[in-house]
C-alpha cells in the first residue's frame, strides 16, 4: 500500500464561512452545489470499494453544516472536508507516493540533525490536521495538514541551506518540497501584491 500526497492552495476563511454561514450567499450556494456533488461521488467511489465510514460523506458534510457531528469517530467528516476546500481552492499538485507515512518522521530527524527548527520540518504541516475540529479519522488515513503560505518561503529556505548536506536517501524528499514550497512562496507574494488572500497551504494524503 503507498500512501499519495497532494497539496493545494487557497482563501481557508471562505472554506470556514461556508461552513458556518447562518445566511448563505447565492455564491455559497453555488459552491455548496458544488461540495454536494463531489460528496455524492466520493461516497459511490467509496461504495463500489466496499468501504464503510459508518456514515457517509454526505451526511457528513449536513452534519459539519449542522454543526452537529452525530459520532465521535469516522473519516467521514474528513472526506467532507476536503471536498469543501477542494471546491475553494486549486488544482492539486501532486507530490508523490510514499509506502510508510513514518518516512517522514526519519525526515524530520535528519533535518533536525542540521538544526532546521521543529516548526519547519514537514512532520510539523503534514500531520498538523485540519483547522477546524472534526470527529477523529480513526485511520491512518485520509489525513489532512496545513501551512500558512506566509511561512512557504521560510520552509524552503531552511531546506535548501541544507539540502547538500543530508543523507542522500532524504535528499529526493527535501528536494521535492522545497521546489514546491519556493514554487508557492513567490505565488504567495504575487497573489498579496494584487490583493489576493491565498493563505492557507494544504495537505491531503489519501
Amino acid at each position: 500500500m503507498s500512501y499519495c500526497l497532494e497539496m493545494s492552495t487557497g482563501d481557508m476563511r471562505s472554506v470556514m464561512r461556508l461552513l458556518t454561514a447562518v445566511e448563505r450567499t447565492p455564491e455559497q450556494e453555488r459552491m455548496l452545489g458544488i461540495v454536494r456533488e463531489r460528496c455524492a461521488r466520493t461516497d459511490a467511489r467509496l461504495q463500489e470499494q466496499d468501504v464503510d465510514l459508518g456514515v457517509s460523506v454526505g451526511r457528513a458534510l449536513d452534519e459539519l453544516l449542522e454543526g452537529a457531528p452525530s459520532v465521535d469517530v469516522s473519516p467521514a467528516y474528513t472526506y467532507a472536508f476536503h471536498e469543501v476546500v477542494a471546491c475553494h481552492f486549486s488544482e492539486t499538485v501532486d507530490l508523490g507516493s510514499w509506502r510508510r507515512l513514518s518516512w517522514f518522521h526519519s525526515v524530520d530527524d535528519e533535518l533536525a540533525r542540521h538544526d532546521v527548527p521543529s516548526e519547519l520540518r514537514p512532520g510539523s504541516y503534514l500531520f498538523s490536521g485540519p483547522p477546524v475540529r472534526l470527529p477523529h479519522a480513526g485511520d491512518i488515513v485520509p489525513q489532512i495538514g496545513v501551512l500558512a503560505a506566509q511561512r512557504a518561503a521560510a520552509v524552503a529556505e531552511a531546506y535548501e541551506a541544507v539540502l547538500d548536506r543530508l543523507d542522500p536517501d532524504h535528499q529526493g524528499t527535501v528536494r521535492r518540497f522545497a521546489e514546491v514550497l519556493q514554487f508557492e512562496a513567490e505565488e504567495w507574494e504575487s497573489a498579496r501584491e494584487l490583493g489576493q488572500t491565498n493563505d492557507t497551504i494544504f495537505f491531503w494524503f489519501r
